[in-house]
């Protein structure tokens, strides 16, 4: 399968700043991937490599068969990107906004209805941009960046600005893109947001790649304590303490729930206790290291 986004040891330099720094990856079509790391990890540099908009000082980028900072014009117009912060002349309606990112596309104006319909926009298609919200000019930013199906999205805090509501409708969105082949690229801080919604995680720190995989592969990698949490009748969560071999373990909550820390080679054999304690056990829940935990443990072995 051809990747649609190559990047072999690639490096960036600003002056004496190595902004990315022998950065290596490839992505697949169908991915959803997030590419998460702190302010100036090299986040934006690694998307400004891939949009052609600066090029590499050592190493190569091929997005999309070409080079994306080539001049060439097919990959870009199956290109789709949201910056972090959307801006559009407030004096043009979303309607013409949109009119004008298709024909620079080369794609149909007739389209661009059924985007608006599709990001919650339709009443507010001819409302000049001025008048909008934070949260409305995101959505037309974000109509904007699917405008002729694009193949590669990249998307730099998509969510910001969007109620609840419209965050499971952006998420729907990028899941029916990602069916159809598309590979989009979610560059957040919303860590929880991430985490059951992508296939891949991309962790940079200080231009480095730090870490590549799937959750459970960087939970495996990590090694990071699971969370065991054992619900008991009210009073008698000293007991259950006692049954589990240590009465020193554990952490107590109201009375009824007893949190363990338990590393992958412990879990079954805590449950098993747990489970021999009959009709004490009202339910037991089992945490795995979340994104955040996994972030902040990747990044502390980057820090000398």
């Amino acid at each position: 399968m051809t990747a649609l986004v190559d990047i072999a040891h690639a490096t960036k330099r600003y002056g004496t700043l190595e902004a990315v720094r022998d950065i290596s990856f490839a992505l697949e079509p169908g991915q959803t991937v997030a590419l998460v790391g702190h302010n100036g990890a090299g986040k934006t540099t690694l998307i400004k490599l891939m949009l052609g908009l600066v090029r590499p000082t050592e190493g190569s980028v091929r997005v999309l068969g070409e080079d994306p900072a080539g001049g060439g014009t097919e990959a870009r117009r199956r290109l789709g990107y949201l910056p972090e912060s959307v801006s559009f002349n407030t004096a043009l309606t979303g309607r013409e906004v949109l009119a004008f990112y298709a024909r620079l596309k080369s794609e149909p104006v007739a389209g661009i209805q059924a985007l608006l319909d599709r990001v919650g926009l339709a009443k507010a298609a001819d409302r000049r941009i001025g008048t909008y919200s934070k949260g409305m000019r995101q959505r037309l930013g974000l109509a904007q960046a699917l405008i002729g199906t694009p193949q590669l999205l990249l998307l730099d805090e998509p969510t910001t600005g969007l109620d609840p509501g419209l965050r499971m409708e952006f998420y729907e969105i990028v899941g029916e893109l990602s069916d159809r082949g598309a590979t989009v690229v979610l560059s957040s801080h919303v860590l929880t947001e991430l985490e059951e919604r992508t296939e891949r995680v991309l962790i940079v720190s200080r231009g480095h790649l730090v870490a590549d995989g799937t959750i459970d592969e960087l939970r495996r990698i990590a090694e990071l304590p699971a969370k065991v949490r054992v619900s008991v009748a009210p009073g008698e969560a000293e007991r259950l303490r006692g049954l589990m071999g240590d009465p020193a373990s554990g952490r107590t909550f109201n009375g009824h729930r007893v949190e363990f820390d338990v590393t992958p080679s412990e879990k079954i054999e805590l449950l098993r206790r747990a489970a021999g304690a009959g009709d004490l056990i009202r339910d037991i829940d089992v945490v795995p290291p979340s994104l955040d935990e996994l972030y902040a443990h990747f990044l502390r072995k980057e820090t000398p």
